[in-house]
């Protein structure tokens, strides 16, 4: 079945890319990556790939910088060594936050992002919870862009709360929609977090929408943790209004600068996150959980190679 399939792994999660050629059965195609003494990187492509349907992992994750360029060197690697089908898959898609100009003399770091991609040579990317769902729209080539929300639902499940002791609380007003895929499943009332932004780093939590709050087990959703400023401050507005216990889900652990002390500092039961990004030990917390996200993308990976729908796997 996967006898014309090779999966490679750049630098940037090994792990999971291991873990999804194990869950599909094969192993990782064999690659040379180091670096020259001057910073570049070098890669190397040591099986023969002609003709074959070419799957590269790389979430582009901090270092950002360096992970985005290895990915497109990968690319061109394989273009030159005659792939019949290059697939980038991005379980995280870095440069994400400036989809738009919000304000004069910007850039559009994701569609600039989508081109590098394109024009290295990739025909197509398969994805998981972009920052904004129209960056799928920058690609010219065929995205396919998957959801976590069923898998950290799951998760949540095994605990065995009763949903009219649960609420869904979205951090912020642009999470509505992905706190509503959520609501279904876990609660049966959605509250909103008033999130006010004073900088590019800084956010304000004052008032909250809906609920009802007092008493009941709170989920709050997000897409990401970077700095955990904003969940954080959510966190704190849900605690205030009465929350018993406070649970946090989210996609792409990020976590950087403050984030680590500031949700250990933080009134939260547990924080569950996919492994789309790898943590590093000092970024683990005794109550932070990690969910694979390797059975999606590998599933993805199948029906790709196979020439079948992925279709139900973004729901």
């Amino acid at each position: 079945m996967y006898d014309q399939l090779t999966i490679f792994s750049g630098r940037a999660h090994r792990a999971l890319a291991s873990e999804i050629a194990e869950y599909l059965g094969v192993g990782l195609g064999a690659i040379e990556l180091t670096d020259f003494p001057d910073g570049e990187i070098s890669v190397k492509l040591t099986q023969n790939i002609r003709g074959r349907d070419v799957y590269l992992v790389q979430p582009t994750g901090p270092p950002v910088n360096n992970n985005l360029m290895e990915l497109l060197i990968i690319i061109d690697a394989c273009k030159r060594a005659s792939a019949a089908r290059i697939t980038a898959v991005l379980p995280y898609f870095g440069y994400a936050r400036q989809d738009r100009k919000d304000s004069g003399r910007v850039p559009i770091t994701s569609k600039m992002v989508a081109n590098l991609i394109t024009k290295a040579g990739a025909d197509r990317v398969l994805t998981m919870d972009l920052h904004a769902a129209q960056i799928q729209g920058f690609f010219d080539l065929p995205v396919d862009h998957l959801y976590a929300a069923p898998i950290l639902d799951e998760y949540f499940q095994t605990l065995g709360i009763p949903k009219e002791k649960c609420v869904v609380v979205s951090p912020d007003e642009g999470g509505i929609k992905r706190s509503l895929q959520h609501l279904e499943t876990l609660g049966t009332s959605l509250a909103i977090v008033d999130k006010r932004r004073s900088s590019a780093t800084e956010t304000k939590q004052a008032n909250l929408i809906g609920g009802p709050i007092e008493g009941k087990v709170a989920f709050l959703f997000d897409d990401m943790i970077t700095t955990a400023g904003s969940i954080v401050g959510a966190v704190n507005v849900v605690k205030a209004h009465g929350a018993s216990e406070i649970y946090v889900g989210a996609s792409h652990a990020v976590m950087c600068g403050a984030a680590t002390t500031r949700l250990r500092e933080a009134p939260i039961k547990e924080i569950v996150v996919t492994n789309s990004l790898p943590l590093s030990p000092d970024q683990k917390l005794p109550n932070l959980r990690t969910v694979s996200v390797a059975p999606l993308l590998s599933e993805a990976i199948r029906r790709i190679h196979r020439n079948e729908s992925v279709s139900y796997l973004f729901d």
